[in-house]
């Protein structure tokens, strides 16, 4: 057996990973080929990563030009502690309002110290100038080192 097979996650325990943290590094691609790398805040719609970001940023005209995402959730300090979970796929484009709302109140309402009364106004407002977006995974590779040591 691979070393791969051994530290791959399970389904529940990928679901698990996912739902217990909210940063994840998004990679799209620039006009000229090379990688931009960023941290997002996101959140889950129905299993998938979902993000939001400013209409003008670097990522959103990436992603306009080429859907294409790599995401990459993963935490750990110590080599057999190391999990992650790599989300590569494509995004789908959220820019009707309703569906802006929603991903943003569902990022910043995990945002740690967000004041829950002002949540819905920063929202609103941010949401004026932003889009979302929903990852379609195409395919995901996990690991989860700690299971080295077992067995």
């Amino acid at each position: 057996m691979k070393q791969r097979d051994l530290v791959a996650m399970t389904t529940a325990e990928t679901s698990a990973m996912l739902a217990g943290h909210r940063k994840v590094q998004l990679a799209s691609l620039n006009s000229d080929g090379s990688v931009h790398l960023v941290t997002m805040y996101y959140g889950l719609v129905e299993g998938r990563i979902a993000f939001w970001t400013y209409r003008t940023s670097q990522k959103a005209l990436n992603l306009a030009r080429d859907p294409r995402v790599t995401c990459l959730v993963e935490d750990g300090d110590e080599y057999f502690d190391l999990r992650g979970v790599q989300v590569i796929g494509t995004v789908r484009l959220v820019s009707d309002l309703a569906g802006v709302l929603a991903i943003g109140r569902l990022v910043a309402g995990s945002l740690p110290g967000a004041p829950a009364g002002a949540l819905e106004e920063y929202v609103a407002h941010a949401a004026r100038k932003r889009v979302g977006y929903l990852v379609e995974p195409q395919r995901i590779i996990t690991w989860d080192h700690s299971k080295l040591g077992q067995g």
